[in-house]
């Protein structure tokens, strides 16, 4: 193989042209004979005994696009990759299960991951080589694609049996070790919380918030489990101090979030995380799943902090979320791209165009005068204000991401004016640069709908419209599960649920954490809205859950679904990264409707998936926060409450306010209605059967261990008994 020379795109067409993913469609005129994954590509490889090259991304990863082009592109790689291997392309949204598979091998291989993920197969799907990225040629003591495919192909040319017997090995030593990674062991709830507590204060920040150094992602699931602590450990003498700053780790991080340049300013919402350790300059795609989770622990925190700052950061990203990710008929879309073109007519994309500004940009829309100050609140320079080690090729070059460098009232210090005169200023500013903004050239938008990213936003959507007396949010949520109920469910509304949908069309079959996603929404959708279908549907949809993925022998949910043949691992993932496990939410979920609904069964399933993963929660719990909560809940959430009466009313309404109106994240709510929804509990729920209004009024249950109070009528006698 010679130099590779670009290709014309759009000359070709592949096999992925008939897909509906907009990331198999990103490769459908690629040179490379992609094929999607599935029988036809698998048969392909046998019959004409070549080893399968898998490609795995997404549509809004900078890298896949970075690959793209300087190889995928390639006439002369193109060449060579089909002649030699069959290419597969495979969207890791729609199809976790083969992404998790395979990055399981690659991290095990390699002792990293990411994507675009680079695998080679045997024809029967055993993985014998794997990586990320790979330049097209040698670099830095890197090999490049190119000479990576020439030396695959001799290697399996003159060694097959060598690579076959090798790639067998390799599956069977990771599953032994799957198997063998958790023999079940008891974890007890004091020790482990106390762990996670010093683990997580142990690698906080103190300067600038967060838990890590660059890159600085933003673990919600970390910062809502403080919040927990903060709570459990709150009127502890011997705690008291931790228990306080486990309360100030969590707000101090939301907030440096929220002044920094991983929010977007302009138009709102939040960027994938900081390539930097201040929270400045960020990776700037924004996924459906970071706004649902962050919108939960924004809630969260104003909850317990009673911070007017963090609300308004809650309201912001459901503006965005709704603005920019809603899709007509109710469901949300599930990113945008990192990368844009910069100016119509540009060759290529640009990371972060669509974001950035020029300090004369900023000056020649709001006036030199009234630009100054919004520069310097917001530190935008005149050489751009990105550092070296956070942009180390350059593309940032004097061009600036806004942040809060300093607050009104400092700006208004240094500029000698009023604060309300300085703050007028920046709201005129924010309008301004969107309008002006929405003039450039978009970002992609990844139109799939996700099912388990839909339930996360749900839940997101019903926190806030609870915590926030913000009814339209969860009227937003109905719209989204009621999307789903229609398009997500392939044998009748609800049943069989799905991945995804695009178009009118549906993805593959529901996995795990879609199950447990959405069954985490619907459970704080029925408690924010007390529409008794959504906890039906939450129940119908745990016992397909059960019914698919439950290993009913040993405890714990496989990823994938029992008649996925194509499966060549069986995993049961525990790390909440990025988005929650499935086991984690799962053992959530469990705890949450057996409170609820008095089921023993799933008490016990919960109480397996606690010792199944023990060893886990007992070394490294900060590595399954979601986990940690859920074992927190399995042996401190015995409070219930039941209202009973019409909700309709103002009296039923102001029970309801003071129920939400602080974080009570271990309390389960249920309402009596005297009709069909009251019987329906019932008949799970002795206990509801008989709870009723009080002379007419609404009454509130307060039920510990399920040992009830009297009812009450009045928030104030309800808020005494909530908060005993």
């Amino acid at each position: 193989m010679s130099d590779p020379a670009p290709s014309t795109p759009t000359t070709h067409t592949n096999a992925l042209i008939k897909e509906k993913s907009p990331y198999l469609l990103q490769h459908a005129h690629n040179p490379v004979d992609w094929m999607p994954w599935g029988p036809e590509a698998f048969k392909k490889a046998v019959a004409e005994d070549k080893p399968i090259f898998l490609s795995s991304g997404y549509s809004t990863c900078h890298w896949c696009h970075v690959m793209e082009r300087e190889s995928f592109e390639n006439e002369e790689i193109a060449a060579y990759l089909n002649e030699h291997f069959v290419p597969v392309k495979v969207d890791r949204e729609e199809r976790p299960d083969v992404d998790l598979t395979y990055m399981t091998y690659v991290q095990a291989a390699s002792g990293h991951g990411g994507w675009p993920m680079s695998v080679f197969l045997t024809p029967e799907l055993k993985p014998f080589y794997g990586g990320t990225y790979y330049p097209a040629e040698n670099q830095a003591g890197r090999i490049g694609f190119k000479n990576l495919l020439i030396e695959l192909a001799r290697v399996w040319k003159e060694d097959r049996p060598g690579v076959l017997e090798r790639a067998s090995t390799t599956i069977t030593k990771l599953q032994d070790y799957l198997d063998s990674e958790n023999k079940g062991q008891e974890a007890t709830v004091d020790a482990v919380i106390q762990k996670a507590y010093d683990d997580l204060s142990g690698s906080y920040d103190y300067h600038e918030g967060g838990f890590s150094g660059a890159p600085k992602f933003p673990r919600p699931t970390s910062v809502e489990l403080l919040f927990r602590i903060h709570l459990l450990w709150q009127g502890d003498k011997d705690k008291e101090s931790e228990a306080n700053w486990a309360a100030e780790m969590s707000v101090k991080t939301l907030r440096a979030m929220a002044q920094g340049g991983i929010r977007d300013h302009i138009g709102g919402g939040f960027h994938r995380y900081s390539v930097d350790g201040y929270w400045h300059v960020p990776h700037y795609e924004k996924m459906l799943y970071d706004q649902a989770q962050l919108l939960t622990a924004y809630v969260e925190g104003y909850q317990l902090s009673e911070s007017p700052f963090l609300a308004d950061i809650s309201r912001e990203i459901i503006t965005y979320v709704s603005r920019d990710l809603g899709q007509a008929d109710g469901g949300f879309f599930s990113a945008e791209d990192a990368d844009s073109y910069a100016k119509e007519g540009d060759d290529h994309k640009r990371e972060g165009a669509f974001y950035v500004w020029t300090a004369a940009e900023i000056d020649e829309l709001l006036g030199k005068e009234e630009g100054s100050i919004f520069r310097y609140a917001h530190g935008a320079r005149r050489d751009g204000n990105a550092r070296p080690e956070s942009d180390p090729h350059g593309e940032l070059k004097g061009l600036n991401t806004l942040f809060r460098a300093f607050s009104v009232k400092k700006t208004a210090e240094y500029f000698k004016k009023e604060p309300a005169e300085v703050q007028a200023i920046f709201e005129k500013g924010y309008k301004t640069l969107f309008e002006a903004r929405n003039k450039r050239p978009h970002p992609h938008l990844d139109d799939k709908v996700i099912t388990a990213w839909n339930g996360l936003m749900i839940s997101g959507l019903a926190r806030a419209g609870a915590g926030l007396g913000d009814a339209a949010a969860i009227q937003r949520a109905e719209k989204a599960a009621d999307f789903l109920h229609r398009n997500l469910c392939g044998n009748g509304p609800g049943k069989d649920l799905h991945r995804s949908w695009r178009d009118g069309q549906r993805g593959p079959r529901g996995f795990a954490m879609d199950y447990a996603s959405l069954i985490h929404g619907l459970i704080d959708l029925y408690q924010a809205s007390l529409e008794i279908r959504w906890l039906q549907w939450a129940v119908a949809l745990q016992e397909e859950m059960d019914s698919r993925f439950l290993d009913r022998d040993n405890g714990g949910y496989y990823s994938v679904h029992t008649d996925m043949a194509d499966s060549v691992l069986r995993i049961k993932e525990d790390y909440d990264g990025a988005e929650p496990s499935p086991n984690s939410l799962a053992a959530l979920n469990l705890v949450r409707l057996a409170g609820m609904l008095d089921r023993e069964d799933w008490r016990q399933q919960a109480a397996q998936i606690f010792h199944l993963f023990g060893q886990t929660l007992s070394g490294s719990p900060a590595s399954v926060p979601m986990m940690v909560r859920a074992f927190d809940f399995h042996h401190h959430g015995k409070q219930q409450i039941v209202l009973a009466g019409d909700r309709t009313t103002d009296a039923f309404r102001a029970l309801e306010k003071t129920i939400h109106s602080k974080l009570r994240p271990n309390l389960s709510l249920l309402h009596a209605d005297s009709g069909a929804a009251q019987a329906w509990l019932g008949e799970r729920n002795a206990a509801l059967a008989a709870m009723k209004p009080v002379d007419g009024a609404p009454a509130a249950y307060v039920c510990q261990n399920y040992t009830c109070q009297a009812p009450v009528t009045t928030p104030e006698a309800l808020s005494k008994l909530i908060d005993l």
